[in-house]
């Protein structure tokens, strides 16, 4: 891995740093408010290219690695847009990946163009009500409709951008009983809304773009929209888990870094007793540990992200990084909203913003437990715990 500075990478923080300068803390702060999504900043970052960096030159993609893509979204997230904005992106950035790499060439030509242009809106839909992280309960039914297609029946949650979406990734049971993961299959399905009763599920953050449930009735999908072969779905997506980790990293190391910024600043500023509060070891030292803590949690994703892109194992490498960033982003915000003292808990400083968009870092989309036993298992050699 060569750790000399990289132009080109450099040239794309500044060019979205440019873009991300348009929309303030602001324009943030009352989309989150009304659960109003960000169109304008998501089509000045499609007008930019930068909705379609990972996706092919063929298809009208920028070309781009995980690498390019994870300093996107961090230059997003550290501007203070935080989730809300980097959501806004990733889904349709990386979310058509299993396309890419499954995809028959019917479906790449039919989705890929579109959204690598930002004209089409990509939702993703695995987990359930009755399934969680255990996606071998997956009940969400795929039946044979006689004529080569589907017809699907369900309910799944946490569909972020469903809302906006178009379509939707969805892994469904074609074969099988729940319990196992054999016999799981990976759609790419039209969110019609005469078979889909798509509903907000109301949260604590992250309110720009909403996650849902979504309740299938009877939505009958073609069979060329199989991404990949049937009943090999779920180790579709797992494909897809590692640089899902890394872009993750990066969204929660430039929230982490948003909240460092403006706490440093408000403590280089706010004077107490005839100094700044940044004299204060006890307020200085933990900014100080914050920082040391993001920067390590950048290097390992970096790490991955090189390695990803070189064709190497990376597994340890992109959950090491989510698990990290997800902890400093944590204790960054954290420390944010104490270094402001009351008000940190104001709505008119942000850091509480970060702060809300930062914890969700620890449970989604993976917790930090079951990361932990990923390393336990994989790394360590240690049993199986679950």
């Amino acid at each position: 891995m060569d750790l000399s500075p990289d132009p080109d990478h450099e040239a794309i923080a500044e060019a979205v740093d440019a873009v991300c300068a348009r929309f303030d803390d602001a324009y943030w702060s009352d989309l989150d408010q009304r659960h109003e999504f960000p169109w304008d900043f998501y089509r000045a970052m499609a007008d930019g290219g930068w909705v379609g960096i990972c996706i092919p030159e063929a298809y009208g993609g920028g070309g781009q690695g995980i690498a390019e893509g994870a300093i996107v979204l961090n230059r997003v997230a550290a501007s203070g847009a935080c989730m809300n904005g980097s959501t806004a992106l990733h889904l349709t950035m990386f979310g058509l990946n299993p396309v890419v790499r499954f995809g028959s060439e019917r479906l790449k030509e039919a989705f890929l163009p579109r959204a690598a242009v930002g004209d089409l809106h990509v939702a993703f839909g695995v987990t359930e009500p009755d399934a969680g992280t255990d996606t071998s309960r997956i009940a969400t039914r795929a039946i044979d409709d006689g004529n080569g297609g589907f017809v699907v029946s369900g309910r799944k949650i946490w569909t972020s951008k469903a809302l906006e979406s178009e379509v939707c990734l969805l892994l469904a049971r074609t074969d099988g009983s729940p319990g196992t993961f054999d016999g799981l299959t990976l759609l790419l399905v039209d969110l019609d809304p005469a078979h889909c009763d798509i509903a907000p599920i109301p949260k604590v953050g992250r309110n720009a773009v909403a996650s849902c449930e979504v309740a299938y009735d009877d939505l009958p999908v073609e069979g060329w929209r199989v991404v990949g072969e049937r009943g090999q779905g779920f180790r579709h997506i797992l494909h897809g888990l590692n640089p899902e980790r890394i872009l993750l990293a990066a969204m929660a190391c430039g929230i982490g870094e948003a909240a460092l910024r403006r706490a440093v600043a408000y403590a280089g500023e706010r004077e107490v007793f005839g100094r700044p509060i940044g004299a204060n070891q006890a307020i200085a030292h933990p900014l100080a540990q914050a920082h040391m803590q993001l920067t390590a949690a950048k290097a390992v994703m970096r790490d991955a992200a090189w390695r990803y892109d070189h064709d190497l194992p990376c597994g340890e490498q992109a959950n090491t990084a989510k698990y990290l960033a997800a902890e400093a982003s944590w204790f960054a915000a954290d420390q944010a909203v104490q270094t402001h003292g009351g008000l940190g808990y104001a709505t008119e400083y942000h850091v509480e913003r970060y702060w809300r968009e930062a914890r969700l870092q620890r449970l989604a989309p993976v917790s930090q437990e079951m990361t932990c036993n990923f390393i336990a298992q994989n790394v360590l050699g240690l049993p199986r715990s679950y």
